[in-house]
C-alpha cells in the first residue's frame, strides 16, 4: 500500500501518443489490481511534495486545511495527557478499541481524500500515498519491506517498519516499556486506508514495538479471513459487542441464523450488525443505553438503512431476549386488514372469519413487538395502536373482552412524523406515545467507512449462497462502489454485490458492468480530463459529459472549428473558465457544471495557473 506500482507493461500513459479510453481504462485497473514492492516508481503523483502544497495555513481565522479538510495542530504531550486519562478511566481495553476506531476512521478518509484531491492520478499512486500523508500528518515514517498484492484474487500481504512513533513515545514516557504494542491508532489507520483502498478488510498487527523495547515497530497486514483468531483484531474495531467478529472468518454457512416470528420468518444469518464507522458506532452507542429498558424506541432514517436489523439487535441484548419478536411492515398490510392482524380476529367476526386466532399484539406478549412504516398507518388504526398502547391491553375484531398485553413496541419511519402530523397525517399524542427514545440511522453515504466491510461480507454470503466462487472486486468496481451515492442505503449496496456474484465468472472478481445493470447513475466525474490532457477513466458508467451543463457546450464549437489553436489543454481550460464566469466565481457551483468536486476543480486550476 505504501509505494507506487509501476504499469505492468513497463509503459508510461503519458508519453503514449494515442490511447483509447478502454485502453486507459485497462491499463488503470491492471496496475491498481496487482503490484509488489519490487516495481516500485517513488517519483509518480502524489509525492510527498505534492500532498505537502494540499496543506494550507490560515492564522488570521485560525484554520488549516489539508486537502480541503480542516485540521488542528495538537501538542503530542496533549494527545500523551488524553491518553494516559483514558487509560486510568474506562482501561486499555476499552482505550484500545478507541483509538483503533479513531486511527480506522482517520485512514479511510485520507484514502477519500487523495481520491478527490487527486482524481486524475494513476490509482496505484492513490493507493501508495496514505504513509506519505500519515508522515505528513506527524504521525509516524513508513518503510516498505515487502508487499505484493491482488485485488482481483483478493490476495494481500505487506510488511512494514515503522520509525519515530509518537504514540510510543507518549505512552512509553507515561507508562515504561511494557509485554504489549502500543501503536493503537497507526494500527487503526493503516485498516482503514488500506481496507477503503482495495474494497476488502485488511487487519495489521504489530509484532514488534518500541513500546516493548524494540528499535522500530513492525507490522504485517492481511485479509481479515486469513488471519487466525482475527475476532480479537476485530473486537477493537467494534464500538459495541454486539456487532459482528465473525462476519470475516467464520463461514456464513455455519453461523447460527436466528429466525424472526414475523411476515415471512426472514433468517438474519445475512443480516449481522457490520461497521465500523463514527456515524454506525453512534447508533450502536445507543442502542446499547436503551436495550435494558422497557423504554419504547422509535428509529428514523430513510429506507434501506437497516432498521428492522437494529430493531431486532435491540431485544437480542435486552431483557426480553428469550421472547418473541415479531415484526410488521404496517404498509404490505392493507387498511381493511391491519386491526385484525394487529389485534386478531374471533371466530364470525366476518365473512371469512372461519376461527379465531390473535394478532401480533398477542403473538408478541413477552417480547417485542416492531412495526416498520408506521406513518403509513391510517388515523384510524392509529388511535386503535394509541389505546393499546396507553391501556396495555388488546380487544380482538368482533370479540367482547379485552385481552391484557405485556409488548415492548419499536417502531420506524423512513418519513419526518413532525411533518406528517403539520399535514394531518399523523396523530400528535401517538406521536408523543412512540418518540421516547428516538434513534436516528445514518444513510449509507454518511458512513463510507463501512462499504469496504460490507462488500467483502456481502460478497461471502452471497458466494456462498448461490454456490458461487468470486475473488474480489476489481479495482474500477471498488472505485465506483465507494463514490457511489447509493439512494436505495444498505439494500441497494447488497442487491449490487448479490447482482455482481451471480454476472461474475466463476474464480474471477466482481467488475464493474457486473454491478450497475439497473439504470443506476454512477458518478460522472469518474469521466475525466486527465493531467496528460488525454480523456481517461476511473470506471465510472456514465457519459463523459453527461454533468457538463449543456451551456458550457456553447464554446465548443468555435474552439473545434478553429483547428491550427485546437488542444485538449485549451479545451480543459476554456470549460473551466466559462463554467466558473457562468458561476459568478462560485467555484462550487462551478464544480457541479463540469460535474466534478470543489477540491478537484481547484486542483485543476491551480495546474492551469503553474502551467
Amino acid at each position: 500500500m505504501y509505494d507506487l506500482i509501476k504499469n505492468e507493461e513497463g509503459g508510461d500513459m503519458s508519453k503514449r501518443e494515442r490511447v483509447s479510453l478502454a485502453e486507459v481504462s485497462q491499463a488503470t485497473g491492471k496496475m491498481l489490481n496487482r503490484g509488489d514492492s519490487a516495481h516500485l516508481n517513488e517519483g509518480a503523483a502524489p509525492t510527498l511534495d505534492d500532498i505537502t502544497q494540499s496543506l494550507h495555513f490560515s492564522p488570521g481565522d485560525g484554520r488549516i486545511w489539508l486537502n480541503g479538510q480542516r485540521m488542528q495542530l495538537v501538542h503530542m504531550t496533549s494527545l500523551g495527557s488524553l491518553r494516559r486519562e483514558l487509560l486510568e478511566s474506562i482501561g486499555a481495553e476499552r482505550t484500545r478499541g478507541l483509538l483503533t476506531r479513531v486511527g480506522y476512521s482517520a485512514g479511510a478518509r485520507d484514502a477519500q481524500l487523495l481520491r478527490e484531491r487527486w482524481p486524475d492520478a494513476d490509482p496505484a499512486a492513490l493507493f501508495s500515498a496514505g504513509p506519505r500523508m500519515h508522515s505528513l500528518e506527524g504521525a509516524v515514517k513508513v518503510e516498505a519491506l515487502h508487499f505484493e498484492f491482488d485485488v482481483e484474487l483478493g490476495t494481500y500481504r505487506g510488511e512494514f517498519l515503522w520509525h519515530h512513533s509518537g504514540e510510543d513515545e507518549v505512552h512509553t514516557a507515561d507508562f515504561g516499556i511494557g509485554t504489549e504494542p502500543a501503536c493503537w491508532m497507526q494500527t487503526g489507520y493503516a485498516i482503514g486506508y488500506t481496507s477503503a483502498m482495495i474494497g476488502r478488510l485488511t487487519i495489521y498487527r504489530e509484532i514488534e514495538c518500541m513500546s516493548m523495547g524494540h528499535k522500530h515497530c513492525r507490522l504485517i497486514g492481511k485479509p481479515a479471513d486469513e488471519w487466525d483468531n482475527v475476532e480479537e483484531d476485530l473486537r477493537f474495531l467494534n464500538a459495541e459487542a454486539f456487532v459482528s467478529t465473525t462476519a470475516y472468518s467464520e463461514p456464513l454457512a455455519h453461523q447460527k441464523a436466528a429466525i424472526l416470528e414475523g411476515d415471512d420468518e426472514r433468517p438474519y444469518a445475512d443480516k449481522e450488525m457490520v461497521g465500523v464507522s463514527s456515524a454506525f458506532n453512534a447508533a450502536c452507542h445507543m442502542l446499547k443505553r436503551v436495550a435494558p429498558t422497557a423504554a419504547t424506541v422509535l428509529f428514523t432514517g430513510e429506507s434501506g438503512v437497516g432498521k428492522e436489523l437494529f430493531a431486532y439487535m435491540l431485544h437480542q441484548i435486552g431483557k426480553r431476549k428469550g421472547q418473541p419478536f415479531v415484526a410488521v411492515n404496517c404498509a404490505a398490510i392493507p387498511e381493511t386488514l391491519i386491526e385484525s392482524e394487529l389485534f386478531g380476529v374471533e371466530r364470525g367476526a366476518f365473512t371469512g372469519a372461519t376461527q379465531s386466532r390473535p394478532g401480533r399484539f398477542e403473538r408478541a406478549s413477552g417480547g417485542t413487538l416492531f412495526l416498520d412504516e408506521i406513518a403509513t398507518l391510517s388515523l384510524v388504526a392509529q388511535g386503535k395502536l394509541l389505546r393499546a398502547l396507553q391501556e396495555g391491553e388488546v380487544e380482538r375484531v368482533g370479540g367482547v373482552r379485552s385481552i391484557k398485553v405485556d409488548v415492548r413496541v419499536v417502531a420506524a419511519t423512513n418519513v419526518d412524523l413532525r411533518e406528517e402530523i403539520r399535514q394531518g397525517r399523523f396523530r400528535e399524542d401517538l406521536f408523543f406515545r412512540l418518540n421516547v427514545f428516538p434513534i436516528h440511522l445514518p444513510p449509507l453515504r454518511d458512513r463510507r467507512d463501512d462499504i469496504p466491510l460490507l462488500m467483502g461480507y456481502f460478497m461471502r454470503h452471497y458466494g456462498q449462497k448461490h454456490q458461487r466462487r468470486l475473488t474480489g472486486f476489481t479495482a474500477r468496481a471498488v472505485d465506483a462502489l465507494l463514490n457511489y451515492h447509493f439512494p436505495g442505503n444498505i439494500r441497494e449496496l447488497q442487491n449490487l454485490v448479490e447482482r455482481g456474484v451471480i454476472y461474475a465468472n466463476e474464480d474471477g472478481p466482481i467488475d464493474l458492468p457486473h454491478l450497475f445493470t439497473s439504470g443506476e447513475e454512477s458518478q460522472a466525474s469518474y469521466f475525466s480530463l486527465a493531467q496528460t490532457g488525454r480523456l481517461t477513466s476511473q470506471g465510472a458508467v456514465a457519459a463523459p459529459v453527461a454533468a457538463v451543463s449543456t451551456e458550457l457546450l456553447d464554446v465548443l464549437p468555435g474552439m473545434l472549428g478553429e483547428a491550427e489553436a485546437w488542444s485538449l489543454d485549451a479545451l480543459e481550460s476554456t470549460l473551466i473558465l466559462a463554467a466558473v464566469k457562468r458561476a459568478d466565481g462560485n467555484l462550487s457551483a462551478a464544480a457541479r457544471m463540469l460535474g466534478l468536486t470543489r477540491p478537484q476543480l481547484s486542483y485543476r486550476m491551480k495546474k492551469l495557473q503553474d502551467a
